[in-house]
């Protein structure tokens, strides 16, 4: 599958989630329900998970990732009013942390807004991690 149409998958998922719970929902439901609305359309995912971050071969940080879909698509979930330039930051880092390529973040406002971030650069300090996802 490519990443073009993996996304779309996602999307369309993300939005029968939002069509079927509607907004006011903690991010949590949101993640939990889109879990089950991915892995019902036969993706594999993970939630919750864990990314290192690296300096120079030392973990210097770590933070977890909302889901992880067919291990190269990093999905960042909010349940807020609107999205914002940090937010959008937020998801670049975990794909630099991750070394993957595409990440999507969702809003489950009060309608589904959707931002697609491509990170191309794959720092070398990274790889392992990308490995390790890869595995």
């Amino acid at each position: 599958m490519e990443d073009e149409e993996l996304t779309k998958k996602v999307i369309g998922c993300a939005f029968k989630v939002h069509n079927s719970l509607g907004s006011g929902f903690l991010e949590k439901v949101y993640e939990n329900a889109l879990r089950i609305e991915l892995s019902g359309a036969g993706l594999r995912v993970e939630q919750q998970r864990p990314i290192q971050v690296y300096y120079q071969g030392e973990v210097i940080g770590d933070f977890v990732s909302d889901l992880l879909v067919e291990k190269r698509l990093v999905v960042e979930l909010k349940a807020i009013e609107k999205l914002t330039k940090l937010h959008e930051a937020q998801l670049v880092n975990y794909l630099t942390a991750t070394g993957l390529d595409i990440g999507l973040l969702i809003d489950f406002g009060k309608s589904v807004q959707i931002k697609r971030k491509y990170k191309n650069f794959k720092p070398k300090v990274n790889q392992k991690i990308a490995d390790q996802i890869q595995s």
